[in-house]
């Protein structure tokens, strides 16, 4: 049984990206009289850890801002509320973009009209960020496309138009990457170095960036294709894009596939596909009877000549060859 007093409301109008949300959750639960505060875009998942919490969540919409906070009394929900705000609250540009007197772009393919930018990272409501990544495809730039929410169908149009324009498309959902040394998203700022990753898995880019760091190896670029992509309705189409780009990448001198299960008629044509290109390729596909990501981050290590650290293991140490688990 909670104790306190909550309040929970889904504010209409209001979209922030993930980690904003993250930061204001934080914020706003270190307020002096909160006791729990969940801060997040009302997806079901989010709304069942609401009410994991005890909160009782009124019926919502994927596109709601959903703000859950336990408090002691009156005071410190308004206390709560007024951390929140300034959380949220916009912060002045210092350049760039809508720096100064300059309006701010109405839409993606608008800001490209007078900007050399190579990339755009996309992170609105899932109905929206299509249109948005075609703007950005049609300007002929590399599109990230952090949002959840985009259909398959969208998916699968928008990595095609990719494959006419020469460009990356990497999402939906497409939370971890970094390029040219920037890491974007949840990446993990490691050095730079000759392995190039390709990544059907989030988690799995994380840990393989991580364990290269770690055996002194750097990442030339991480390319996030977003979770389905090798399924058999999107056909791995983002894989295909950025192994044909890290291959034509000088500095990438070895490029690993790390993907969650992927269907096995899209894994063997990308096998073909591999099979062709100029730069080795070793996959690390997620599953029963694979190898590990620390077997297969050992058989890239061993590729390029360099001897296997005895990996960090918490509770214990570990030899190179063992599973990580």
């Amino acid at each position: 049984m909670s104790s306190g007093l909550d309040h929970v409301e889904c504010r209409h109008g209001q979209y922030y990206d993930s980690v904003t949300l993250m930061q204001a959750s934080r914020s706003v639960a270190g307020t002096d009289g909160v006791n729990e505060a969940l801060i997040a875009m009302a997806t079901p998942l989010n709304v069942e850890l609401a009410q994991g919490l005890g909160f009782a969540v009124p019926p919502t919409v994927p596109a709601q801002l959903l703000i859950a906070v336990r408090a002691e009394d009156q005071a410190g929900v308004d206390a709560a509320i007024a951390a929140l705000t300034a959380a949220l609250s916009p912060r002045p540009a210092t350049s760039g973009i809508g720096s100064g007197a300059d309006p701010r772009p109405a839409t993606t393919g608008a800001a490209f009209a007078d900007n050399d930018a190579a990339l755009a990272l996309i992170s609105v409501p899932g109905p929206y960020a299509a249109i948005e990544a075609f703007d950005a495809v049609a300007a002929g730039r590399n599109v990230m496309i952090f949002s959840d929410g985009v259909t398959v169908e969208d998916e699968v149009d928008l990595k095609r138009a990719g494959r006419e324009a020469g460009v990356l498309v990497m999402g939906p959902d497409c939370g971890t990457a970094i390029v040219s040394g920037i890491a974007l998203g949840f990446a993990n700022v490691v050095r730079r170095g000759p392995v190039g990753i390709v990544a059907a898995s989030g988690t799995g880019a994380q840990q393989v960036s991580s364990l290269l760091e770690t055996a002194g190896v750097g990442v030339s670029h991480l390319l996030g294709l977003g979770g389905r992509d090798l399924s058999a309705r999107v056909g791995g189409l983002g894989a295909e894009l950025a192994l044909t780009a890290l291959d034509a990448d000088p500095d990438t001198e070895l490029i690993i596939l790390v993907s969650k299960p992927p269907d096995p008629g899209v894994a063997a044509r990308l096998q073909r596909l591999a099979d062709g290109l100029s730069t080795p390729v070793q996959f690390a596909m997620i599953g029963p009877g694979q190898p590990d990501l620390t077997q297969a981050v050992e058989s890239v290590l061993q590729t390029l000549d360099v001897n296997p650290p005895a990996w960090p293991v918490v509770g214990r140490g570990q030899l190179a060859g063992q599973p990580a688990c």
